[in-house]
């Protein structure tokens, strides 16, 4: 009787697996919004010994939260056409070794942002991880149609990482950049959601459209989408930035709100991928905008 012997995996099929299990496009994101926070902070550009270990410190809190959700998930990834590629249920990283795997990036986080940043900041990146996976994965995500709503706290997080960071303490501007992440978060999310409906029906997970309908869930992204403009402007009018940053937040808002109204008229999938997109490119274009204002307003006052 023969044996067939399974051929091993090769280390960088290995790498890109564990790469994945970090979500390397969100890390990015959210390094940015970090980042982008530091610069406000510090009125200019940080100096390069808080930067750089903000930034390794910041990604291997992103990553270590992601490796651990898909731990918690990987039950309800496998059951969805989205996720079933994933490394957990398609088998090419064991479930124990992405626990250990997120674990270990967290605990690194913690020390790389407390040895040589500020416990303050480290200690808000440990408690981003936290929010991520236990109260929005474990306690939310599955149990309620609010999931997202409270859930948005923990993408905001890194905000508050990369403004302690700079000042080893907290400011109101700091909680304003806060709010948008956080109100950014339910249109963005539902857009995703309405594309993948099926899957999470599936899966069982209370996502707004399986809970309440794709109409009101279009509604929803518009409420939401008017909501984030509005407190956009709150840092133009707490004088945190100038005419630049309100200018275009305008603009970048008057077009997510006019992406969400076409999706209530247009009720398809390739609009719901069109707001999910716009959405996306809406917040990595205001955080810009924020750069780009205080870089400006620093130089003008030399």
């Amino acid at each position: 009787m023969e044996t067939t012997i399974e051929p091993q995996p090769q280390l960088g099929d290995v790498l890109r697996a564990y790469l994945q299990l970090a979500k390397l496009r969100i890390v990015l994101l959210l390094c940015f919004t970090t980042v982008t926070a530091m610069i406000v902070a510090a009125n200019g550009l940080p100096s390069i010994e808080i930067l750089i270990p903000t930034i390794i410190g910041g990604a291997l809190a992103a990553g270590g939260s992601s490796a651990i959700n898909q731990y918690v998930d990987r039950d309800m990834d496998a059951k969805m056409t989205r996720t079933a590629r994933r490394p957990i249920p398609s088998g090419r990283i064991a479930p124990i070794n992405a626990l250990i795997f997120g674990i270990a990036l967290v605990v690194w986080s913690v020390l790389v942002i407390g040895i040589w940043v500020n416990w303050l900041a480290a200690f808000l990146a440990l408690g981003g991880a936290l929010y991520y996976v236990v109260i929005y994965t474990v306690l939310l995500k599955r149990n309620t149609v609010v999931n997202i709503l409270i859930g948005g706290g923990a993408g905001a997080m890194p905000v508050l990482v990369g403004w302690a960071a700079v000042s080893n303490s907290l400011a109101i501007d700091a909680f304003l950049m806060f709010a948008i992440v956080f109100y950014w978060t339910p249109p963005h999310s539902w857009a995703l959601a309405l594309l993948v409906n099926s899957d999470y029906a599936r899966a069982e997970v209370p996502m707004m459209p399986v809970a309440k309908g794709e109409d009101v869930t279009r509604y929803q992204i518009l409420l939401y989408s008017i909501q984030l403009l509005l407190i956009s402007l709150i840092p133009y009018v707490f004088g945190t930035f100038s005419i630049i940053y309100f200018i275009g937040a305008v603009l970048l808002g008057l077009g997510l709100v006019r992406i969400s109204a076409i999706l209530i008229k247009v009720a398809d999938k390739a609009t719901a991928r069109r707001a999910y997109k716009f959405s996306t490119a809406y917040l990595a274009f205001l955080f810009l905008l924020m750069i780009i204002d205080r870089l400006v307003s620093t130089v003008a006052l030399l």
